[in-house]
């Protein structure tokens, strides 16, 4: 992950060979370490007498894997997350190490009454912190940097159209299910489909929202910039490989169009914690552009009369309304916003045009 991976995807491919206790041991490890990491950095560092960034990478990734399962996890016992993680530093090459490793972990303090900043109590960057303080205000802003540290609740759409958690499920996942979020599910009816209309999803892949959207009887095309992407498309429907931020091979003969924009995903750090790390507010600019040129030659593509949904699963104001308002201020006909800690499921905004 920290060379550039995401959690969810290596997590499906390293843990097939594991008992399911197992692999739902490391699962909860892994991603408590990434929604906490702050927090784990500044309880290692009151007794470490140095930096956890300025450590050797693997021995600070064994003090994180321990000090999660010692602080956030009830059922390890302390000398086995302890000599895990020693022994994980030795395999590593760090065998000099061990005993500070050992020393550390035995001394760590318990979780403070108040943590010293809001970036650490929510484990946010101080920017991104800063930055949905004065966008959504302290009291929400908490409430959605709060709700990206616990683990996301996992949604099912069924073959009827149902959405359930799948939590309530008494038996088995039924036959025709799919995994989707609860937030997600809601942006394709505001489409407001109709049997027969012609329907194009620009950024389709994987496609779970044409596979929804092809629950009313429509003509169907998917579009997506990776290849293999839609070689996996869920779904069986005419689909073009291309990239939306160029002029598209479409005149204007789409009854209805889905822009489920690529974007920063701050709506699902819950879901992909390691983007809270990894993002600059330059990506959130270069998304933007991105983004504006997207919008533009979808809309070049629309019936007259016809309706396009612009989406992202993005919390920031310059992915959302700013592109909307730069390229069609005058189309929209409404406007919705989920939030972490409002609203189930991930965050998502979505905008009408007409």
């Amino acid at each position: 992950m920290e060379r550039g991976g995401f959690a969810a995807d290596l997590l499906q491919q390293r843990t097939r060979s594991l008992d399911s206790r197992d692999a739902g041991l490391v699962t909860q490890i892994v991603f408590g370490v990434l929604r906490r990491r702050e927090q784990l950095d500044f309880l290692i560092a009151q007794v470490a007498g140095r930096a956890p960034d300025k450590m050797d990478p693997s021995v600070r990734r064994a003090l994180h894997i321990a000090a999660f399962q010692l602080r956030f996890l009830s059922k390890i016992p302390p000398h086995a997350a302890v000599g895990e993680s020693v022994d994980l530093v030795k395999q590593a090459g760090k065998a000099s190490a061990a005993g500070f490793v050992n020393a550390v972990l035995r001394k760590l303090p318990d979780l403070p009454a108040e943590w010293p900043s809001k970036a650490i109590e929510f484990n946010l960057p101080d920017w991104l912190w800063a930055r949905w303080r004065e966008y959504y205000g302290a009291e929400v802003a908490g409430r959605i940097a709060a709700a990206c540290l616990e683990e996301p609740q996992s949604w099912l759409r069924l073959a009827s159209g149902e959405s359930v958690l799948e939590s309530s499920l008494d038996g088995p996942i039924p036959a025709g299910a799919r995994h989707m979020d609860i937030g997600s599910q809601s942006i394709v009816p505001l489409l407001k489909l109709e049997p027969g209309q012609r329907f194009l999803d620009l950024c389709a892949a994987p496609g779970n929202k044409t596979a929804q959207a092809l629950e009313t009887p429509i003509r169907a095309v998917a579009c997506d910039t990776s290849a293999a992407r839609l070689r996996d498309f869920v779904v069986p429907c005419p689909r073009v490989q291309l990239d939306a931020g160029r002029i598209l091979p479409f005149g204007p003969v789409f009854d209805r169009i889905l822009v489920d924009a690529p974007c920063t995903g701050t709506g699902t750090l819950a879901r992909n914690p390691e983007i809270r790390w990894r993002l600059t507010p330059e990506e959130i600019r270069r998304q933007y552009e991105r983004q504006v040129r997207i919008l533009r030659n979808a809309l070049a593509c629309l019936k007259p009369g016809g309706r396009l949904v612009y989406s992202t699963c993005s919390l920031e104001p310059e992915e959302n309304k700013d592109v909307v308002h730069r390229v069609a201020s005058s189309r929209v006909k409404r406007v919705i916003e989920r939030l972490p800690g409002r609203d189930p499921g991930d965050g998502f905004f979505a905008a009408v045009l007409e």
